[in-house]
């Protein structure tokens, strides 16, 4: 296994990273007036991912980290909420709903996984 140097190594950002320009792509096809509405929180919502999972890599104590791999972790449930949202003003259909939950699903569990072992250290 590969040893983790900084947080650009770790699997989970690699993975929220993805999550965000897939978001990014699904929302530019959304309607020109949500571009202060979903469009706007979906892209918040999905930067803060990958964000918030850098910040907390960097700070100095486990505690800390770990605060903003709960951040992180609450913006992917806000995500989930804001596609289904999407899904019933048929701005994505049923497939690209069910795709983006998928990944949303991933970084979740991968997430977890790096907040459990947080705990330990």
């Amino acid at each position: 296994m590969k040893e983790v140097k900084t947080y650009n190594d770790l699997l989970v950002w690699k993975k929220a990273r993805e999550l965000t320009s897939l978001l990014y792509t699904l929302t530019k096809t959304f309607p020109a007036n949500e571009q202060f509405g979903l469009t706007s929180q979906i892209r918040r919502s999905a930067v803060s991912v990958p964000s918030n999972i850098a910040e907390g890599s960097g700070r100095n104590h486990a505690k800390e980290s770990i605060q903003f791999f709960y951040i992180a972790r609450g913006s992917l449930y806000e995500l989930e909420t804001q596609l289904y949202l999407s899904y019933d003003q048929k701005f994505i259909n049923s497939g690209q709903l069910e795709h983006a939950l998928e990944k949303v699903t991933e970084c979740k569990k991968l997430l977890n996984g790096y907040i459990k072992y947080f705990k330990t250290l």
